[in-house]
């Protein structure tokens, strides 16, 4: 995709990945609206007051955001939940009600407050925000994993529906990268700058590549295809035994 003089709006772009991708996209010279529940000031980023788990903030942040900046033309949805469970324990739906309702609903709903506009426009991008636990689950991590498998299927069927619109899709499948909370999760999380510098390669091919997915989530993406989902998956269940009573 084109990588200059955008205007971009990040759906969860105050903090973690979502920000520091709406500061790369800023730094190309594109204009950047980064939305959240409680947005703060930051260096060449506007930004709207959006939760995407609820219907009448969505809609308020749409109009915000398209009476200011009628060109908008790239909308990313980077809003997302991550929690632990254990499945054993069934007070742990509460969290997963909340997983559900911002990586799923609050995708779908975002989606559908800007589509019309980018089709009126003839022309634009929408970059869902999928992981590699959709594809291969870490079983700690149970509900975040199946809002991320539902955000690829939705976004492969949003693509077709969008087929002929001037509106082109594209999934952004991360590893694990070090954001403050993931590193105390995965010591091993990909460092933030590096997984972004192969990000904005891959963003730059044109046409824009349905699913935009660095090397190190490549082993994730194709486990089934390349045999070793068995093994992985094993492997990534391990700190289950960690957990109280196991």
């Amino acid at each position: 995709m084109k990588l200059t003089h955008r205007t971009v709006l990040i759906v969860g772009g105050t903090s973690g990945i979502g920000l520091e991708l709406a500061h790369r996209f800023a730094k190309d010279g594109n204009t950047v609206v980064v939305g959240g529940r409680r947005p703060e000031p930051q260096d060449g980023l506007q930004s709207v007051r959006l939760d995407v788990t609820d219907p009448t903030s969505v809609l308020r942040a749409r109009d915000e955001v398209l009476a200011a900046h009628p060109d908008l033309d790239v909308v990313v949805t980077m809003s997302g939940v991550l929690l632990t469970e254990d499945l054993r324990d069934p007070a742990h739906i509460t969290d997963a009600e909340n997983m559900v309702a911002t990586n799923l609903l609050g995708t779908i709903r975002t989606i559908d407050a800007f589509t019309p506009h980018l089709i009126g426009r003839g022309a634009g991008t929408i970059i869902t925000v999928s992981s590699g636990i959709g594809f291969l689950p870490f079983p700690l991590m149970a509900t975040y994993g199946a809002t991320k498998a539902a955000v690829h299927s939705y976004t492969e069927s949003l693509r077709a529906h969008l087929a002929g619109t001037g509106v082109e899709v594209a999934e952004l499948v991360p590893p694990a990268v070090a954001t403050p909370a993931m590193a105390k999760l995965n010591p091993a999380a990909v460092p933030i700058d590096e997984y972004l510098d192969e990000v904005m390669e891959l963003l730059a091919v044109e046409p824009t590549t349905p699913e935009i997915i660095v090397e190190a989530a490549l082993p994730l993406r194709w486990a089934e295809r390349d045999g070793t989902y068995a093994e992985l998956l094993e492997r990534r269940s391990a700190p289950l035994n960690n957990l109280p009573g196991r």
